[in-house]
């Protein structure tokens, strides 16, 4: 089940568009990692294109709203991280 809730959520994440870029948080390498517990808690690891970058808040919240809005998760914790920096060599291939 878990394995499927954390797919489920990074299926919603496609649609966090990240302003600047016009891509989603996922295509563009931001979202490290997703982690289901028991219960429905989801844990995301994401990043951001630079530190200091002004639309971290917008895009934290965002991830946020759209993992909460999955059918079956009850709670979700967003933590930033700047290890491994960002590159563009992150992003997906269109």
């Amino acid at each position: 089940m878990s394995a499927n809730l954390e797919r489920l959520v990074e299926i919603a994440l496609r649609d966090v568009l990240d302003p600047e870029m016009g891509r989603s948080v996922v295509d563009l390498g931001l979202i490290y990692a997703i982690t289901a517990m028991p219960g429905g808690a989801i844990a995301i690891t994401m990043t951001t294109t630079t530190r200091g970058c002004p639309l971290t808040g917008f895009l934290k919240e965002a991830v946020a709203m759209a993992a909460g809005a999955v059918e079956g998760v009850t709670g979700v914790v967003v933590a930033l991280t700047y290890e491994p920096a960002w590159q563009p060599g992150m992003i997906a291939a269109e």
